[in-house]
């Protein structure tokens, strides 16, 4: 399937965004990734307060390997002026190559402070921070990544697609999902379709790609310009390599062995030890802290990775519990590196899953549309999600 996407004139083939991820997207998953497929890959969320603020947790955040050609970094802010503010300085020290806007983001620590998916119901408000980003940004290109909507009765999606289509952005993402809806059910891939319809400008599809065959599907069905991957990817890099095969038309599904995906779970970790120890390159034991520091930040992977294969409970213990690089190609080195991979898991969610539920917003949020009054504490002053 032949499908063009461009960003500030640079074709980005495959058309394949990976979608920031609290905690996972960070330098070492994005180059991990990287490394079995081309595409986008989007840092962190990065909140405009403590990026303007300097903030080191943050300023380590928004760092970008030299092979990142597209440095991607997304935004959250509440306040217009915050956010000029910050894509001004983005512009102005050569931060990044492209800006991301979030709008999507369902975690009710967000919403209750009117951001994420909360905000697009403020459509004056939206309009503001979103032409404020533009504005700001010169010659970098600015996107949105947005939900539905709060929920099924307060639907935003249409609506903020056109506002941010005239303030100029380069494209519209779209989760198929409401707020309320949170990571549950099946997305609504026809409201990307009747984005795309709507708009003039390309459209992203988001929700449900789980595999290559996922995305291919996607684009038939609604039209979309190019898909935003996040949860498939769990535990699964080389998604990305199935994704750049299936979008240049070869037939290829990338099904490594349990062994093949030791070595990239050995990868994986070393590639945050050496991040962490702020080196290129790196001998684990000149660092113990930095080592352990990066083991325990890999932790969170294991469970994705073994997700189906045939690894007992123990040993999925021990592994999610390593402190060190020698400990954990030690256990690696004793998995049934002949087993393959289990079918049973293609197509099948992964990461986290949840039920629908109740919104939590700012008194009086759903009273005025038309309201540019930015919560008071809207602001976080801390990065990642």
């Amino acid at each position: 399937m032949t499908q063009q996407l461009s960003l500030a004139g640079t074709t980005v083939d495959p058309p394949v965004v990976l979608a920031p991820m609290a905690g996972i997207t960070n330098l070492p998953f994005r180059k991990l990734c990287r490394e079995q497929g081309a595409g986008i890959y989007v840092c962190e969320m990065i909140t405009t307060v403590a990026l303007t603020e300097r903030n080191p947790k943050t300023m380590r955040l928004i760092e970008f390997d030299p092979e990142e050609q597209t440095r991607s970094l997304q935004l959250y802010g509440v306040d217009p002026a915050g956010m000029r503010k910050a894509v001004q300085m983005v512009a102005d020290e050569n931060l990044a190559d492209h800006i991301d806007l979030n709008f999507g983001c369902p975690v009710p620590k967000v919403t209750r402070r009117g951001g994420g998916s909360a905000l697009p119901w403020k459509r004056r408000l939206f309009r503001e921070i979103v032409t404020a980003a533009v504005g700001a940004a010169g010659s970098i290109p600015v996107t949105v990544k947005m939900r539905k909507g709060i929920d099924d009765d307060h639907l935003t999606y249409l609506e903020a697609g056109k506002i941010a289509q005239d303030a100029g952005v380069a494209w519209v993402a779209l989760h198929g999902r409401t707020a309320a809806e949170r990571y549950s059910g099946t997305a609504d891939w026809d409201a990307i379709a009747s984005l795309k319809e709507h708009l003039d400008l390309p459209v992203l599809g988001n929700g449900d790609i789980w595999e290559a065959d996922d995305a291919l599907r996607m684009v038939e069905q609604t039209g979309c310009d190019g898909v935003v991957v996040g949860r498939g990817c769990l535990g699964r890099p080389w998604l990305f390599g199935d994704l750049e095969a299936a979008f240049n038309g070869r037939e290829q599904r990338i099904m490594p062995s349990l062994g093949e995906v030791a070595k990239v779970m050995y990868r994986h970790a070393e590639l945050l030890v050496e991040w962490i120890a702020g080196a290129e390159s790196y001998e684990a034991r000149r660092n113990i802290a930095a080592e352990e520091h990066g083991c325990r930040e890999f932790r969170k992977h294991v469970a994705w990775y073994l997700k189906g294969f045939p690894v007992g409970g123990d040993m999925r213990r021990a592994l999610s519990m390593v402190s060190h690089l020698s400990e954990l190609e030690d256990l690696l080195g004793k998995l049934e590196a002949d087993a393959p991979f289990p079918e049973s898991t293609i197509g099948k969610p992964r990461g986290r899953t949840n039920s629908p539920g109740k919104v939590t917003l700012p008194e009086g949020w759903l009273d005025d549309r038309d309201d540019l009054t930015v919560p008071e504490g809207a602001e976080i002053d801390s990065s990642g999600g």
